[in-house]
């Protein structure tokens, strides 16, 4: 008995060492606006990214300054944050000195205010928190399209230099605030503007070696192929659960280099309530269910969408790299 006992201990613990053996840790920055903030999306991304792989601990930090871009991002000292393995304190106090000067010539300049008040507790407890990201998640927003170079080009290639100093892998958010749909669509979406949009993408991408969540492509494939689904509200001009949803399976490719085609997750929540005076917390800005849950048809075409949409990118930047 003694013997068998024995043994069982030792196959449990070769069993423990094994999984502890297979566990891995990401550490993701996600920097970005309201297109990152609401539905919380870099924690629906890190169940998708647990859900589909075992083993796996997603930790997420998000840098949200409403409405801002990476420009924004770069004048309040964000970069500050992707160099959190090397940065000195020297660099941090010259930042807050800056945003101090700011505040002193514009007292009412909110973001300057929120970015001292989040670089002090950096700045404190710096050490204790040295560590390299794995990933860092570059948010584009309305700084990706018009002008070439755009701010977006201009300012993704500061951030992946600093990221990919520590060997973090870079991954481009592109947002598309400007062609989601409030209301069922009766005819097919232009693609040639989307087309144009992402071949600017695909050469930043390429420039600087990153991955991308393409959301102009995969927004419109959906709305071809499901022109039924609505991707924003339509009393609020932010995506809604479904694009939401939409954007966190392409995440899960772009990451994974995988389809998420499968994963059991099936609901998304938004961080909005409907402002009807009624204070119910329970609704959405257009007054539907807060928690929306996906039909297993909806949820299998939205992971297939996605995984097509992204397939279709990486089609386009290699064909920019060997045409």
């Amino acid at each position: 008995m003694q013997i068998r006992a024995f043994l069982f201990l030792a196959i449990c613990l070769h069993a423990t060492l094994n999984l502890r053996a297979e566990e891995k840790t990401l550490r993701v920055l996600f920097i970005g606006n309201s297109f990152t903030a609401r539905h919380n999306l870099s924690q629906v991304v890190k169940e998708m990214a647990e859900a589909g792989q075992p083993g796996l601990k997603f930790e997420t930090t998000d840098v949200i300054y409403g409405g801002r871009t990476l420009a924004d991002h770069w004048r309040l000292g964000t970069q500050l944050i992707v160099d959190e393995k090397k940065v000195t304190r020297e660099a941090i106090q010259a930042q807050l000195d800056q945003l101090e000067q700011t505040l002193t010539e514009k007292p009412n300049d909110r973001y300057a205010a929120s970015a001292r008040n989040r670089l002090k507790p950096f700045m404190l407890h710096l050490e204790e928190n040295r560590a390299p990201w794995d990933i860092v998640v570059l948010q584009s927003y309305r700084d990706d399209g018009g002008e070439s170079p755009t701010r977006y080009a201009q300012f993704a290639p500061r951030f992946a230099e600093i990221a990919q100093a520590q060997g973090a892998r870079v991954i481009l958010y592109e947002t598309t605030p400007m062609t989601q749909n409030a209301e069922a669509l009766t005819t097919p979406p232009d693609r040639a503007p989307v087309m144009e949009k992402e071949r600017a993408i695909a050469a930043l991408a390429n420039q600087i070696d990153a991955g991308v969540v393409p959301m102009s492509l995969v927004a419109s494939i959906c709305q071809t192929e499901r022109p039924d689904l609505t991707l924003r509200f339509v009393n609020d001009a932010h995506l809604n659960q479904t694009m939401a949803y939409l954007t966190a399976c392409t995440f899960y490719a772009a990451l994974f280099e995988r389809s998420p085609e499968g994963l059991a997750l099936d609901a998304v929540t938004d961080i909005r309530y409907v402002e009807d005076g009624s204070g119910d917390k329970t609704k959405d800005r257009d007054g539907g269910p807060l928690k929306r849950v996906f039909s297993e048809k909806d949820r299998a075409d939205l992971q297939r969408i996605a995984w097509s949409g992204w397939q279709e990118f990486q089609r386009l930047r290699a064909g920019l790299k060997h045409p």
